[in-house]
């Protein structure tokens, strides 16, 4: 396809912009639905309280309006939910159920409060239970799979209410009945037409119109597509249209919606016919420009304007959204997919999602360069992408992964799950976790790093990559190992050790065998830690990296002292500071000297951690680092308190004040930001 503007074949419209939102019929079922929310339950009928959220289902074929329905009842009923109403999607567009891990995580962060990455789906439910089970909440589940998932979210709370949004019955739910849409009745089919023809073109023929709605059996989801091609040609009569569909083939599927939609596509022109079955591709159902732009082999602006039209007619939706975004229609997805297998061969529709996927690598190599714009070199880079790629400032590329991020983890999740394009894959997890810690930073980005690490080892033990595979063992364990599972990131630390012995990659050993070495000492076994960090201190002795033999020394030396051996934590630290004194690390050495001035007080060598403390200031002083200067300070004064000085001591103490003060002056923070900011602490960072 050219970089030429895609001709749909529409009129653009304008109007669409002011089209009348409100909701139309469904009276009765609002009536209904409402009535169920009073209405005592088996529970109450027996005499007890009811132990969980009171359970709306409403079910429907997908284009029945079932979404709009429950939007509608949500709107009318929210003002008596003070806690606010949450949302939840749990089928994926191409009707695959959503975890519920997935679904809870997203209701908690909904409710702003803090789930750990990489959480047990159970752990998650759990969570998300207890913080609604004082609140008086509202959930609407749309496009529920199965009752499984439901009943897995249900709050215990009788003062909340689900709304369920499904095709068919939650059997294993007690007390639910469904409220089962059909069509619409005619007066509100056609005022929906009107909305999109205008009411002249219905009003001189009305039975023509009526005639429309029975061929499209009220469904109004075929009703828009009806009512947006009506509206994209002007002197087309509503007369012609019915009679089309009325002695239109129903083919091998005669649903309304497929008749209508076979009627808008047949008379797209060529390029937007193309374009259009190719969207089902994109990740998550959610398409920006540079989405249709690869998938179709057009210029971006060539694809928003094809996007635009493809809204006119009813053919996509947009989404509220800060950056141009647009949706499938949950019921013309699996039309689109049909289209897409039946026209396209399966080498074509694999470069579509080939060409889709490395945009989205362009993409977010640009997201990340744009925050390295100090580095000539990442400049150099970001100048030769081409111009449709490049981000205009970090706070647009921030906003753009934002905006993206369901999207980008569903390319993730699919391109792992094809199978075939995994050297892709692989390109893309790397850069969108080094895209999240440069914009979102690792923390705040855990469960998102948790998640893509998973699919990195997928990925790597298909394809045999065991140094890959140890990387993302490590990574996982780290994040189990911060989120408190231990235990769990031990057995990741110990399978990473194998793969990187497999590998022959030191790094990834010693790596391995250092955060063994943490994991135990996390869990209390100070002997097999101080082992296993002899094992890495061994390799790295070894290879002569000499500022990680430094570093390790102090490791070793800390767990020593957990232990209460303190002679060989004082040999140990030792040792450390020697190393750092041949690296010329000042300021590594200032916190060695300071930690072994704190063993030396633990065993009552006080006069002994007296000098090294005087030392350790003196070094201190050197590295001109404020924070430090403190923190040795405070430390200095403990050592005075316990030789009988507490004058010395408080002038020790009031020094460090001092320090802080000016310092949090120059930088306009608090002093006390950080309760723990002059601890000097000797384990390393890597666990």
């Amino acid at each position: 396809m050219t970089d030429q503007a895609v001709d749909t074949g529409f009129v653009r419209l304008s109007a669409h912009a002011d089209a009348d939102d409100r909701f139309l019929g469904r009276t009765r079922e609002l009536k209904e639905l409402r009535a169920d929310i009073e209405r005592a339950g088996l529970d109450t009928l027996s005499g007890r309280k009811a132990p969980r959220a009171r359970v709306l289902l409403i079910a429907g074929r997908p284009g029945s309006g079932r979404t709009a329905l429950a939007e509608e009842l949500v709107r009318q009923v929210a003002d008596g939910y003070p806690d606010g109403v949450l949302r939840a999607r749990l089928s994926e567009p191409d009707g695959t159920p959503v975890p519920v891990a997935r679904a809870a995580r997203e209701l908690l962060a909904a409710l702003e409060l803090p789930a750990p990455a990489g959480a047990a789906e159970d752990d998650l439910t759990a969570a998300l239970r207890t913080a609604l089970a004082d609140r008086r909440a509202l959930l609407l589940l749309d496009d529920a799979a199965g009752a499984e998932q439901v009943d897995a979210l249900l709050p215990e709370a009788p003062d909340c209410l689900v709304v369920a949004v499904s095709s068919g019955p939650l059997t294993g739910i007690a007390d639910v009945r469904p409220c089962t849409l059909g069509g619409l009745d005619t007066k509100s089919a056609v005022e929906l037409l009107i909305r999109y023809t205008g009411a002249v073109r219905v009003t001189v023929d009305p039975r023509s119109a009526e005639s429309l709605v029975e061929a499209c059996q009220g469904h109004p989801a075929a009703l828009v597509l009806a009512g947006g091609w009506l509206a994209a040609r002007p002197k087309s009569a509503v007369s012609d249209l019915a009679k089309r569909l009325h002695t239109a083939d129903d083919g091998t599927d005669g649903t309304p919606l497929a008749r209508v939609f076979r009627h808008v596509y047949s008379e797209l022109p060529g390029p937007a016919a193309r374009m259009l079955p190719l969207l089902s591709l994109a990740p998550a159902g959610l398409i920006d420009p540079h989405t249709a732009s690869a998938l179709a082999g057009c210029s971006v602006d060539a694809a928003r304007a094809a996007l635009d039209d493809f809204v006119a007619v009813g053919l996509l939706r947009t989404v509220d959204s800060p950056l141009p975004q647009y949706k499938v229609p949950g019921c013309l997805n699996p039309l689109l997919r049909a289209l897409a297998e039946g026209q396209e061969r399966p080498a074509e529709l694999q470069l579509a999602r080939a060409r889709m996927l490395e945009r989205t690598v362009r993409l977010l190599q640009a997201c990340r360069a744009i925050t390295e714009t100090d580095s000539p070199q990442a400049r150099e880079k970001l100048n030769a992408m081409p111009r449709e790629v490049r981000f205009p400032s970090p706070r647009a590329a921030a906003d753009w992964l934002l905006v993206r991020r369901p999207a980008l983890l569903a390319s993730a999740r699919l391109a792992v799950a094809d199978g075939e394009l995994d050297t892709l894959a692989r390109r893309l997890m790397s850069q969108l976790v080094r895209a999240l810690v440069a914009h979102v930073g690792t923390q705040a980005a855990a469960a998102d790093l948790y998640d893509v690490h998973s699919l990195v080892l997928d990925v790597a033990e298909r394809r045999g990559l065991v140094r890959e595979k140890a990387a993302a063992l490590l990574n996982l364990g780290d994040v189990d190992a911060q989120t408190g599972r231990t235990r769990a990131a031990l057995a990741r630390y110990r399978l990473a050790l194998d793969a990187g012995r497999r590998a022959n990659d030191p790094y990834a050993t010693g790596r391995a065998m250092e955060s063994v070495g943490g994991a135990y000492q996390e869990l209390g076994d100070y002997d097999r830690a101080a082992d296993w960090f002899g094992r890495a201190l061994a390799e790295r002795l070894a290879r002569g990296e000499r500022e990680q033999v430094a570093r390790l020394y102090g490791r070793i030396a800390t767990t020593h002292t957990y232990a209460g051996r303190y002679g060989e934590a004082l040999r140990n630290w030792r040792a450390a500071v020697a190393g750092h004194r041949r690296r010329g690390d000042v300021a590594a050495h200032a916190r060695a000297l300071s930690e072994l001035a704190r063993v030396q007080e633990y065993a009552g060598r006080f006069e002994e951690s007296l000098r090294t403390c005087q030392e350790a200031v003196e070094w201190a002083r050197r590295a001109e680092d404020v924070r430090l200067q403190a923190a040795v300070q405070l430390r200095l004064a403990d050592t005075l308190e316990h030789l009988g000085d507490p004058t010395a001591a408080r002038l020790h103490r009031a020094a460090a004040g001092r320090m802080l003060d000016e310092e949090a002056q120059e930088s306009g923070t608090s002093p006390n930001q950080d309760a723990n900011a002059c601890e000097i602490r000797s384990a390393s960072n890597e666990d």
